[in-house]
């Protein structure tokens, strides 16, 4: 190995040491505490997935499947604003990040939100399963409670903690290329591997919680539920499929949307 090869080792060894037990939201009516370690920054996992984010969004327009229904790009967005309006209950900071959202025409039933609220929709899951406001304020509150958790970020540092990989890349390929390297690994996230049981629990429980507060029904996120459920054959879409089983996914969810009722009266009023 070359000197700077291991400069980069020693560097990244460094880094794992340094990994810091944060509570990214506070813990709202939902009551989410777990504390978190992270080993990446958020400006440098946000700035790797606004690049992914960019990438993706171009192949889409490319292949014709971005933003192709305007009334329905407008709908999405106009729910999203209501609830990020509401993300401040859980971080000061979040009604000020850069959120974006966007529909990809295709029938899979899948939404996504990357760390930093970078968000998309397929049409095929508002289309196919005929969602009501309420049930897509609950599939979008869901993910972003997934950026709201920095969960992508929590993720890629246990990824980076297991192998010290970026250090090493970044040897290998130059500084310059380790910083796509980590985009990679967020897009391989966010399309490829499941959020974890824990991750999903506490989407479910934030979703409900970004969705009363906005004036969106939040028992609406069991009926979604369970459309979805039927749709996947007796099992959800891959994006929501990590939960224990639907019983206990329904029993949580109808637990936690009965919490946050009086946010849902006091938001209409």
């Amino acid at each position: 190995m070359t000197l700077i090869r291991w400069a980069w080792a020693i560097m990244a060894a460094a880094a794992v040491s340094a990994c810091q037990t944060v509570q990214t939201t506070r813990s709202g009516a939902v009551g989410v505490e777990r504390q978190q370690t992270m080993l990446l920054s958020s400006a440098t996992v946000n700035s790797s997935a606004a690049q992914a984010y960019r990438k993706t969004m171009q192949d889409a327009a490319r292949k014709g499947e971005l933003n192709r229904d305007p009334a329905m790009l407008a709908r999405v967005r106009r729910i999203q604003s209501r609830l990020v309006a509401a993300t401040g209950a859980f971080r000061s900071d979040a009604p000020g990040w850069a959120w974006e959202i966007n529909v990809i025409s295709s029938s899979d039933l899948n939404a996504w939100a990357m760390p930093g609220g970078k968000m998309a929709i397929n049409s095929g899951i508002i289309d196919r399963l005929r969602l009501s406001d309420d049930e897509l304020a609950a599939i979008l509150g869901h993910e972003m409670a997934h950026a709201l958790r920095e969960h992508g970020r929590e993720q890629a540092s246990q990824a980076m903690a297991q192998s010290v990989g970026l250090a090493v890349i970044g040897a290998a390929l130059g500084v310059g290329e380790a910083a796509t390297d980590l985009a990679g690994i967020i897009a391989d996230l966010t399309f490829n591997l499941p959020n974890s049981r824990e991750h999903e629990r506490e989407a479910d429980r934030i979703g409900v919680e970004l969705a009363a507060r906005g004036g969106f029904d939040p028992r609406a996120a069991v009926a979604l539920w369970q459309k979805m459920a039927q749709a996947g054959g007796g099992g959800p879409p891959q994006f929501l499929s990590t939960h224990p089983s639907p019983e206990n996914r329904i029993s949580d969810l109808q637990t936690h949307a009965a919490r946050v009722m009086p946010l849902y009266y006091g938001a209409r009023r």
